[in-house]
Protein backbone atom coordinates (compact mmCIF):
# COMPACT_ATOMS: atom_id res chain seq x y z
CA UNK A 1 0.00 0.00 0.00
CA UNK A 2 1.52 3.36 -1.14
CA UNK A 3 2.11 5.98 1.82
CA UNK A 4 -0.24 9.43 0.86
CA UNK A 5 -3.03 10.40 -1.35
CA UNK A 6 -5.30 13.85 -1.32
CA UNK A 7 -8.58 13.35 -2.81
CA UNK A 8 -10.03 16.88 -4.96
CA UNK A 9 -13.58 17.11 -3.99
CA UNK A 10 -15.49 19.27 -6.56
CA UNK A 11 -19.28 18.98 -7.75
CA UNK A 12 -19.14 15.52 -5.73
CA UNK A 13 -19.69 16.96 -1.84
CA UNK A 14 -20.26 13.95 -0.04
CA UNK A 15 -18.13 10.96 2.06
CA UNK A 16 -20.40 7.87 1.03
CA UNK A 17 -20.62 6.49 -2.74
CA UNK A 18 -17.65 8.39 -3.95
CA UNK A 19 -15.67 7.24 -6.39
CA UNK A 20 -12.31 8.90 -6.12
CA UNK A 21 -12.28 8.54 -2.01
CA UNK A 22 -13.44 4.82 -2.67
CA UNK A 23 -9.96 4.62 -4.80
CA UNK A 24 -8.00 6.82 -2.68
CA UNK A 25 -8.76 5.07 0.94
CA UNK A 26 -8.12 1.48 -0.90
CA UNK A 27 -5.02 1.99 -2.11
CA UNK A 28 -3.21 4.51 0.39
CA UNK A 29 -2.36 4.55 3.90
CA UNK A 30 -3.41 7.96 4.43
CA UNK A 31 -5.64 9.72 2.66
CA UNK A 32 -6.22 13.49 2.96
CA UNK A 33 -9.31 15.46 1.37
CA UNK A 34 -9.51 19.12 -0.07
CA UNK A 35 -12.11 21.76 -1.80
CA UNK A 36 -11.05 24.46 -3.66
CA UNK A 37 -13.03 27.40 -3.38
CA UNK A 38 -11.88 28.33 -7.10
CA UNK A 39 -11.64 32.37 -7.51
CA UNK A 40 -11.06 31.69 -11.41
CA UNK A 41 -14.73 30.56 -10.89
CA UNK A 42 -15.63 32.58 -8.28
CA UNK A 43 -14.43 36.16 -9.79
CA UNK A 44 -16.49 36.29 -12.46
CA UNK A 45 -19.79 35.64 -10.68
CA UNK A 46 -21.38 39.42 -10.82
CA UNK A 47 -23.63 38.64 -7.66
CA UNK A 48 -21.90 38.41 -4.06
CA UNK A 49 -24.63 37.07 -2.58
CA UNK A 50 -24.88 34.05 -5.06
CA UNK A 51 -27.44 31.07 -3.65
CA UNK A 52 -24.84 28.86 -5.21
CA UNK A 53 -21.97 29.59 -3.06
CA UNK A 54 -23.76 30.09 -0.05
CA UNK A 55 -25.13 26.21 -0.73
CA UNK A 56 -21.93 25.16 -1.50
CA UNK A 57 -20.41 26.22 1.85
CA UNK A 58 -23.10 25.27 3.83
CA UNK A 59 -22.27 21.88 2.41
CA UNK A 60 -18.50 21.91 2.69
CA UNK A 61 -19.22 23.24 6.02
CA UNK A 62 -21.46 20.11 7.03
CA UNK A 63 -18.67 17.53 4.59
CA UNK A 64 -15.99 18.29 7.25
CA UNK A 65 -17.82 17.28 10.28
CA UNK A 66 -19.08 14.15 8.32
CA UNK A 67 -15.72 13.01 7.27
CA UNK A 68 -14.42 13.32 11.24
CA UNK A 69 -17.55 11.36 11.98
CA UNK A 70 -16.39 9.15 9.09
CA UNK A 71 -12.99 8.32 10.71
CA UNK A 72 -13.64 8.34 14.13
CA UNK A 73 -16.44 5.66 13.21
CA UNK A 74 -14.27 3.61 12.09
CA UNK A 75 -11.62 4.11 14.80
CA UNK A 76 -9.26 6.32 13.73
CA UNK A 77 -8.13 10.03 14.25
CA UNK A 78 -7.97 11.92 11.24
CA UNK A 79 -11.04 12.92 8.82
CA UNK A 80 -11.68 16.39 7.87
CA UNK A 81 -11.77 18.68 4.93
CA UNK A 82 -9.01 21.15 4.01
CA UNK A 83 -10.17 24.01 2.24
CA UNK A 84 -8.58 26.50 0.11
CA UNK A 85 -9.45 29.68 -2.11
CA UNK A 86 -7.62 30.89 -4.84
CA UNK A 87 -7.09 29.68 -7.98
CA UNK A 88 -7.84 25.85 -8.46
CA UNK A 89 -4.26 25.17 -10.16
CA UNK A 90 -1.72 26.36 -7.60
CA UNK A 91 -3.75 25.97 -4.62
CA UNK A 92 -4.22 21.61 -5.57
CA UNK A 93 -0.19 21.72 -6.67
CA UNK A 94 1.30 23.04 -3.95
CA UNK A 95 -1.03 21.15 -1.13
CA UNK A 96 0.31 18.13 -2.89
CA UNK A 97 3.74 18.89 -2.05
CA UNK A 98 3.15 20.06 1.18
CA UNK A 99 1.80 16.78 2.42
CA UNK A 100 3.86 14.92 0.39
CA UNK A 101 1.35 12.86 -1.38
CA UNK A 102 1.97 10.30 -4.17
CA UNK A 103 -1.00 11.29 -6.39
CA UNK A 104 -3.77 13.02 -6.40
CA UNK A 105 -7.57 11.43 -7.06
CA UNK A 106 -10.81 13.68 -8.14
CA UNK A 107 -13.97 12.79 -9.80
CA UNK A 108 -14.27 13.49 -13.78
CA UNK A 109 -15.33 16.79 -15.16
CA UNK A 110 -17.09 17.31 -18.72
CA UNK A 111 -16.88 20.67 -19.07
CA UNK A 112 -14.32 22.17 -21.36
CA UNK A 113 -13.17 24.49 -19.32
CA UNK A 114 -13.00 21.59 -16.26
CA UNK A 115 -10.96 19.54 -18.57
CA UNK A 116 -8.09 21.80 -19.80
CA UNK A 117 -8.19 22.69 -15.93
CA UNK A 118 -7.92 19.27 -15.28
CA UNK A 119 -5.30 18.75 -17.94
CA UNK A 120 -3.35 21.51 -16.21
CA UNK A 121 -2.92 20.48 -12.92
CA UNK A 122 -2.25 16.88 -14.06
CA UNK A 123 0.79 18.37 -15.86
CA UNK A 124 1.93 20.76 -12.92
CA UNK A 125 1.55 17.71 -10.64
CA UNK A 126 4.10 15.65 -13.34
CA UNK A 127 6.07 18.04 -13.31
CA UNK A 128 7.34 17.66 -9.54
CA UNK A 129 6.58 13.94 -9.46
CA UNK A 130 2.76 13.81 -8.76
CA UNK A 131 0.28 11.55 -9.91
CA UNK A 132 -3.22 12.78 -10.84
CA UNK A 133 -6.10 10.18 -11.55
CA UNK A 134 -9.81 10.95 -11.91
CA UNK A 135 -12.74 8.36 -12.01
CA UNK A 136 -16.39 8.30 -13.51
CA UNK A 137 -18.61 9.67 -10.54
CA UNK A 138 -21.30 12.54 -11.39
CA UNK A 139 -22.80 10.14 -14.75
CA UNK A 140 -23.97 6.65 -14.98
CA UNK A 141 -22.61 5.86 -18.05
CA UNK A 142 -19.93 8.39 -19.53
CA UNK A 143 -17.87 9.45 -22.83
CA UNK A 144 -17.81 6.63 -24.78
CA UNK A 145 -19.21 4.05 -22.70
CA UNK A 146 -22.87 4.45 -24.98
CA UNK A 147 -22.75 4.22 -28.77
CA UNK A 148 -24.01 3.32 -31.61
CA UNK A 149 -23.57 0.39 -33.88
CA UNK A 150 -20.80 2.02 -36.29
CA UNK A 151 -19.21 3.17 -32.94
CA UNK A 152 -20.49 6.82 -33.31
CA UNK A 153 -21.96 8.70 -30.31
CA UNK A 154 -26.22 8.96 -30.78
CA UNK A 155 -27.43 12.30 -31.64
CA UNK A 156 -31.18 10.88 -31.02
CA UNK A 157 -32.42 10.51 -27.01
CA UNK A 158 -34.49 7.18 -27.97
CA UNK A 159 -31.95 4.58 -29.58
CA UNK A 160 -29.28 6.05 -26.97
CA UNK A 161 -31.93 5.56 -23.94
CA UNK A 162 -32.57 1.93 -25.19
CA UNK A 163 -28.84 1.53 -25.30
CA UNK A 164 -28.05 3.16 -22.10
CA UNK A 165 -30.66 0.98 -20.43
CA UNK A 166 -29.41 -2.41 -21.84
CA UNK A 167 -25.94 -1.44 -20.14
CA UNK A 168 -27.31 0.17 -17.15
CA UNK A 169 -26.64 -3.53 -14.53
CA UNK A 170 -26.01 -4.09 -11.59
CA UNK A 171 -22.42 -3.12 -11.99
CA UNK A 172 -22.89 0.38 -12.65
CA UNK A 173 -25.04 0.63 -9.82
CA UNK A 174 -23.05 -0.71 -7.10
CA UNK A 175 -22.08 2.17 -4.33
CA UNK A 176 -18.77 2.84 -3.94
CA UNK A 177 -18.18 1.95 0.18
CA UNK A 178 -16.37 4.22 1.63
CA UNK A 179 -16.77 3.04 5.19
CA UNK A 180 -14.64 0.07 4.91
CA UNK A 181 -11.58 1.99 4.32
CA UNK A 182 -12.37 5.13 6.60
CA UNK A 183 -9.87 4.17 8.77
CA UNK A 184 -7.10 5.64 6.25
CA UNK A 185 -9.11 9.03 6.73
CA UNK A 186 -5.70 11.49 7.57
CA UNK A 187 -6.15 14.73 9.65
CA UNK A 188 -5.73 17.63 8.30
CA UNK A 189 -2.46 19.70 9.30
CA UNK A 190 -2.26 21.34 12.75
CA UNK A 191 -4.08 25.31 12.24
CA UNK A 192 -6.21 24.59 9.61
CA UNK A 193 -9.46 26.17 9.64
CA UNK A 194 -12.31 26.17 7.68
CA UNK A 195 -13.17 29.84 5.67
CA UNK A 196 -16.31 31.62 6.46
CA UNK A 197 -18.39 33.10 3.77
CA UNK A 198 -17.03 36.49 4.42
CA UNK A 199 -13.53 35.28 3.93
CA UNK A 200 -14.44 34.21 0.17
CA UNK A 201 -15.84 37.48 -0.73
CA UNK A 202 -19.69 36.65 -0.29
CA UNK A 203 -22.58 37.60 1.39
CA UNK A 204 -25.22 35.45 2.74
CA UNK A 205 -28.38 35.00 0.34
CA UNK A 206 -32.16 34.14 1.02
CA UNK A 207 -31.11 30.61 1.02
CA UNK A 208 -32.52 30.46 4.19
CA UNK A 209 -35.38 31.94 3.76
CA UNK A 210 -36.32 29.39 1.08
CA UNK A 211 -35.40 26.69 3.00
CA UNK A 212 -33.71 24.95 0.62
CA UNK A 213 -31.93 21.86 2.11
CA UNK A 214 -28.54 21.84 1.70
CA UNK A 215 -25.46 18.98 2.41
CA UNK A 216 -25.89 15.30 2.30
CA UNK A 217 -28.72 15.83 4.66
CA UNK A 218 -30.68 18.17 2.78
CA UNK A 219 -30.63 15.48 0.00
CA UNK A 220 -31.18 12.37 1.86
CA UNK A 221 -34.32 14.56 2.80
CA UNK A 222 -35.29 15.69 -0.37
CA UNK A 223 -35.11 12.00 -1.68
CA UNK A 224 -36.67 10.42 0.66
CA UNK A 225 -39.87 12.78 0.70
CA UNK A 226 -39.78 11.57 -2.99
CA UNK A 227 -39.65 8.18 -3.08
CA UNK A 228 -43.57 7.98 -1.87
CA UNK A 229 -44.55 9.88 -5.07
CA UNK A 230 -42.28 8.21 -7.26
CA UNK A 231 -44.97 6.09 -8.60
CA UNK A 232 -47.28 9.46 -10.12
CA UNK A 233 -44.13 11.06 -11.57
CA UNK A 234 -45.35 10.35 -14.69
CA UNK A 235 -48.50 12.09 -13.96
CA UNK A 236 -47.54 15.09 -11.84
CA UNK A 237 -43.99 15.83 -12.86
CA UNK A 238 -45.26 18.57 -15.52
CA UNK A 239 -48.02 20.78 -13.41
CA UNK A 240 -45.50 23.50 -11.50
CA UNK A 241 -48.42 23.99 -8.99
CA UNK A 242 -48.15 20.83 -7.97
CA UNK A 243 -45.36 18.75 -5.96
CA UNK A 244 -44.44 16.21 -8.23
CA UNK A 245 -40.58 16.23 -9.25
CA UNK A 246 -37.91 15.52 -6.85
CA UNK A 247 -36.05 18.94 -6.53
CA UNK A 248 -32.87 17.04 -6.29
CA UNK A 249 -31.28 18.74 -9.53
CA UNK A 250 -29.42 20.94 -7.04
CA UNK A 251 -27.55 18.15 -5.13
CA UNK A 252 -27.20 16.31 -8.03
CA UNK A 253 -25.28 19.44 -9.65
CA UNK A 254 -22.92 19.47 -6.33
CA UNK A 255 -22.78 15.69 -5.42
CA UNK A 256 -24.53 15.85 -1.95
CA UNK A 257 -26.34 12.99 -3.05
CA UNK A 258 -25.39 9.79 -5.36
CA UNK A 259 -26.18 9.37 -8.94
CA UNK A 260 -26.07 5.56 -8.42
CA UNK A 261 -28.15 5.71 -5.51
CA UNK A 262 -30.93 7.48 -6.98
CA UNK A 263 -31.01 5.38 -9.85
CA UNK A 264 -30.88 2.44 -8.14
CA UNK A 265 -33.73 3.06 -6.11
CA UNK A 266 -35.30 3.81 -9.94
CA UNK A 267 -34.53 1.31 -11.61
CA UNK A 268 -35.95 -1.14 -8.83
CA UNK A 269 -39.02 0.10 -9.33
CA UNK A 270 -39.09 0.54 -12.75
CA UNK A 271 -38.17 -3.00 -12.75
CA UNK A 272 -41.39 -3.93 -10.86
CA UNK A 273 -43.47 -1.73 -13.29
CA UNK A 274 -43.85 1.65 -12.11
CA UNK A 275 -44.57 3.96 -14.91
CA UNK A 276 -43.44 7.47 -12.81
CA UNK A 277 -40.08 5.49 -12.02
CA UNK A 278 -39.90 4.17 -15.09
CA UNK A 279 -40.12 8.31 -16.51
CA UNK A 280 -37.90 9.06 -13.54
CA UNK A 281 -35.13 6.93 -15.16
CA UNK A 282 -35.50 8.10 -18.52
CA UNK A 283 -35.15 11.99 -17.06
CA UNK A 284 -31.53 10.64 -15.47
CA UNK A 285 -30.67 9.16 -19.62
CA UNK A 286 -31.98 12.72 -20.60
CA UNK A 287 -28.85 13.81 -17.76
CA UNK A 288 -26.14 11.55 -19.24
CA UNK A 289 -27.07 12.01 -22.76
CA UNK A 290 -26.44 15.92 -22.59
CA UNK A 291 -22.78 14.94 -20.43
CA UNK A 292 -22.43 12.72 -23.77
CA UNK A 293 -23.04 15.57 -26.09
CA UNK A 294 -21.11 18.45 -24.62
CA UNK A 295 -18.20 15.29 -24.14
CA UNK A 296 -18.02 14.30 -27.64
CA UNK A 297 -19.32 18.26 -29.25
CA UNK A 298 -17.72 20.73 -26.95
CA UNK A 299 -18.72 23.30 -29.65
CA UNK A 300 -22.25 23.31 -28.48
CA UNK A 301 -21.30 25.45 -25.92
CA UNK A 302 -20.98 28.12 -28.24
CA UNK A 303 -22.44 27.08 -31.18
CA UNK A 304 -25.75 25.49 -32.68
CA UNK A 305 -25.69 21.10 -32.58
CA UNK A 306 -26.99 21.86 -35.75
CA UNK A 307 -24.14 24.08 -37.52
CA UNK A 308 -26.87 25.42 -40.44
CA UNK A 309 -29.00 26.99 -37.39
CA UNK A 310 -25.83 29.38 -36.52
CA UNK A 311 -26.79 31.28 -39.45
CA UNK A 312 -30.40 31.99 -38.02
CA UNK A 313 -30.33 36.18 -37.68
CA UNK A 314 -31.70 36.61 -34.56
CA UNK A 315 -33.43 39.92 -33.25
CA UNK A 316 -31.69 42.01 -30.84
CA UNK A 317 -34.91 43.65 -29.42
CA UNK A 318 -33.18 45.03 -26.02
CA UNK A 319 -36.90 45.99 -25.23
CA UNK A 320 -38.53 42.41 -25.34
CA UNK A 321 -35.13 40.82 -23.84
CA UNK A 322 -35.54 43.04 -20.45
CA UNK A 323 -39.64 42.59 -20.29
CA UNK A 324 -38.44 38.79 -20.54
CA UNK A 325 -35.77 38.91 -17.99
CA UNK A 326 -38.21 40.64 -15.78
CA UNK A 327 -41.26 38.56 -16.19
CA UNK A 328 -43.44 41.12 -17.68
CA UNK A 329 -44.48 39.80 -20.96
CA UNK A 330 -47.89 39.87 -20.52
CA UNK A 331 -48.05 36.15 -20.42
CA UNK A 332 -48.75 35.15 -16.98
CA UNK A 333 -46.94 31.43 -17.32
CA UNK A 334 -44.46 32.79 -18.80
CA UNK A 335 -44.01 35.88 -16.28
CA UNK A 336 -44.91 33.54 -13.25
CA UNK A 337 -42.02 31.19 -14.36
CA UNK A 338 -39.38 33.81 -14.72
CA UNK A 339 -40.32 35.65 -11.32
CA UNK A 340 -40.29 32.34 -9.81
CA UNK A 341 -36.38 32.21 -10.91
CA UNK A 342 -35.51 35.37 -9.68
CA UNK A 343 -36.94 35.01 -6.48
CA UNK A 344 -35.44 31.31 -5.42
CA UNK A 345 -33.02 30.46 -8.20
CA UNK A 346 -35.45 27.42 -8.98
CA UNK A 347 -37.68 27.00 -12.24
CA UNK A 348 -39.60 23.98 -13.09
CA UNK A 349 -38.71 21.77 -15.71
CA UNK A 350 -41.97 22.39 -18.05
CA UNK A 351 -42.00 26.01 -17.73
CA UNK A 352 -37.98 26.09 -18.47
CA UNK A 353 -39.08 24.46 -21.95
CA UNK A 354 -42.02 27.37 -22.25
CA UNK A 355 -39.96 30.55 -21.07
CA UNK A 356 -36.91 29.00 -23.42
CA UNK A 357 -39.77 28.74 -26.38
CA UNK A 358 -41.20 31.83 -25.74
CA UNK A 359 -38.23 34.07 -25.38
CA UNK A 360 -36.52 31.98 -29.45
CA UNK A 361 -39.59 31.24 -31.06
CA UNK A 362 -42.52 34.52 -29.85
CA UNK A 363 -39.63 36.84 -29.40
CA UNK A 364 -36.86 36.14 -32.11
CA UNK A 365 -34.08 35.89 -29.54
CA UNK A 366 -30.68 34.27 -29.97
CA UNK A 367 -31.16 30.72 -27.61
CA UNK A 368 -27.56 31.90 -26.01
CA UNK A 369 -28.57 34.90 -24.18
CA UNK A 370 -31.29 32.29 -22.44
CA UNK A 371 -28.70 30.09 -21.63
CA UNK A 372 -26.25 32.44 -20.42
CA UNK A 373 -29.20 34.18 -18.43
CA UNK A 374 -30.15 30.65 -16.56
CA UNK A 375 -26.27 29.88 -15.79
CA UNK A 376 -26.12 33.35 -13.95
CA UNK A 377 -29.60 33.01 -11.71
CA UNK A 378 -30.62 28.94 -11.55
CA UNK A 379 -29.38 27.17 -8.54
CA UNK A 380 -28.78 24.05 -10.52
CA UNK A 381 -26.90 25.24 -13.09
CA UNK A 382 -25.46 22.78 -15.47
CA UNK A 383 -23.95 23.33 -18.41
CA UNK A 384 -24.73 20.19 -19.98
CA UNK A 385 -28.19 20.05 -19.55
CA UNK A 386 -28.85 23.54 -19.39
CA UNK A 387 -27.48 23.97 -23.34
CA UNK A 388 -28.58 20.58 -24.52
CA UNK A 389 -32.18 22.14 -23.02
CA UNK A 390 -32.21 25.57 -24.35
CA UNK A 391 -30.74 23.86 -27.77
CA UNK A 392 -33.57 21.72 -27.94
CA UNK A 393 -36.19 24.87 -27.05
CA UNK A 394 -34.57 26.50 -29.87
CA UNK A 395 -34.72 23.71 -32.64
CA UNK A 396 -31.36 23.81 -32.53
CA UNK A 397 -29.60 20.69 -31.21
CA UNK A 398 -30.01 17.24 -30.85
CA UNK A 399 -33.19 15.19 -31.11
CA UNK A 400 -34.59 18.53 -30.41
CA UNK A 401 -38.24 20.38 -30.72
CA UNK A 402 -39.05 20.71 -34.61
CA UNK A 403 -38.77 24.09 -35.43
CA UNK A 404 -42.02 23.93 -36.76
CA UNK A 405 -43.53 22.93 -33.40
CA UNK A 406 -44.16 26.05 -31.60
CA UNK A 407 -45.59 26.47 -27.78
CA UNK A 408 -48.29 28.26 -27.18
CA UNK A 409 -47.60 30.03 -24.24
CA UNK A 410 -51.47 30.20 -23.12
CA UNK A 411 -52.36 26.79 -24.13
CA UNK A 412 -49.51 25.60 -21.76
CA UNK A 413 -50.55 27.59 -18.88
CA UNK A 414 -54.19 26.33 -19.35
CA UNK A 415 -53.23 22.77 -19.65
CA UNK A 416 -50.33 22.55 -17.17
CA UNK A 417 -51.58 25.20 -14.54
CA UNK A 418 -55.38 25.10 -15.06
CA UNK A 419 -56.51 26.13 -11.82
CA UNK A 420 -53.87 28.93 -12.27
CA UNK A 421 -52.64 27.77 -8.80
CA UNK A 422 -48.94 28.67 -9.98
CA UNK A 423 -49.50 31.42 -11.37
CA UNK A 424 -51.19 33.72 -8.59
CA UNK A 425 -48.07 32.66 -6.10
CA UNK A 426 -45.71 34.28 -8.22
CA UNK A 427 -48.35 37.15 -9.86
CA UNK A 428 -50.19 38.25 -6.73
CA UNK A 429 -51.59 40.87 -8.83
CA UNK A 430 -53.73 38.72 -10.83
CA UNK A 431 -54.74 36.70 -7.53
CA UNK A 432 -58.52 37.82 -7.76
CA UNK A 433 -58.66 37.18 -11.69
CA UNK A 434 -61.41 34.38 -12.15
CA UNK A 435 -59.49 31.23 -13.33
CA UNK A 436 -60.88 31.29 -16.48
CA UNK A 437 -59.28 34.45 -18.02
CA UNK A 438 -55.86 34.30 -15.26
CA UNK A 439 -53.91 32.54 -18.34
CA UNK A 440 -54.21 35.86 -20.79
CA UNK A 441 -55.94 38.90 -18.85
CA UNK A 442 -55.29 40.87 -21.89
CA UNK A 443 -57.94 38.98 -24.03
CA UNK A 444 -60.58 39.26 -20.71
CA UNK A 445 -63.33 42.30 -21.20
CA UNK A 446 -62.49 45.13 -19.38
CA UNK A 447 -65.62 45.19 -17.03
CA UNK A 448 -64.31 41.73 -15.91
CA UNK A 449 -60.76 43.15 -15.04
CA UNK A 450 -62.38 46.49 -13.99
CA UNK A 451 -64.13 43.77 -11.16
CA UNK A 452 -61.08 42.65 -10.46
CA UNK A 453 -59.32 45.59 -9.39
CA UNK A 454 -56.51 44.73 -12.75
CA UNK A 455 -55.39 47.81 -14.59
CA UNK A 456 -53.84 46.38 -17.88
CA UNK A 457 -51.11 48.37 -18.30
CA UNK A 458 -50.73 49.41 -15.08
CA UNK A 459 -51.01 46.52 -12.56
CA UNK A 460 -49.94 44.60 -15.28
CA UNK A 461 -48.46 44.68 -18.73
CA UNK A 462 -49.92 43.98 -21.62
CA UNK A 463 -48.40 41.57 -24.10
CA UNK A 464 -45.47 42.36 -25.48
CA UNK A 465 -45.78 40.43 -28.76
CA UNK A 466 -49.35 38.97 -30.23
CA UNK A 467 -48.38 34.93 -30.28
CA UNK A 468 -49.82 34.32 -33.77
CA UNK A 469 -48.19 37.01 -35.41
CA UNK A 470 -44.91 35.76 -33.45
CA UNK A 471 -45.88 32.30 -34.75
CA UNK A 472 -45.85 32.88 -38.73
CA UNK A 473 -42.62 35.38 -38.19
CA UNK A 474 -40.50 32.45 -36.51
CA UNK A 475 -42.23 29.78 -39.70
CA UNK A 476 -40.65 32.43 -41.55
CA UNK A 477 -37.04 32.75 -40.30
CA UNK A 478 -36.55 29.35 -39.85
CA UNK A 479 -38.32 28.51 -43.47
CA UNK A 480 -36.20 31.02 -44.98
CA UNK A 481 -33.10 28.93 -43.56
CA UNK A 482 -34.22 25.35 -44.75
CA UNK A 483 -34.91 26.55 -48.35
CA UNK A 484 -31.15 28.18 -48.42
CA UNK A 485 -30.16 24.28 -47.59
CA UNK A 486 -32.55 23.31 -50.06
Amino acid sequence: MRKKALVWMRRDLRCYDHAALYHALRHFEHVYCVFVFDTDILDGLPDRTDRRVEFIHLSVLELHQCLQQLAASSGAAGGGLIVRHGPAKPCIVQLAQELGVQEVLTNRDYEPQAIARDQGVAQALKAVGIGFSDYKDQVLLERDEVLTQQRKPYSVFTPYKKAWLQKLDAFQLKPYLVERYAHHLAAPPAGERLPSLADIGFSPSNLRDLRLPTGMQGGRLLLQEFLPRMAKYHETRDYPGVKGVSYLSVHLRFGTVSIREVAALAARQAGQGCAGAQTWLSELAWRDFYFMILWHHPRVVEQSFKPEYDQILWDEAPELWQAWCEGRTGYPLVDAAMRQLLQTGYMHNRLRMVVASFLTKDLGIDWRRGERFFARHLNDYDLAANNGGWQWAASTGCDAQPWFRIFNPVKQSERFDPEGKFIRRYLPELARVPTAHIHFPAAVKPAVLAACGLRLGVDYPLPVVDHARAREHTLMRFSGLTDQQA
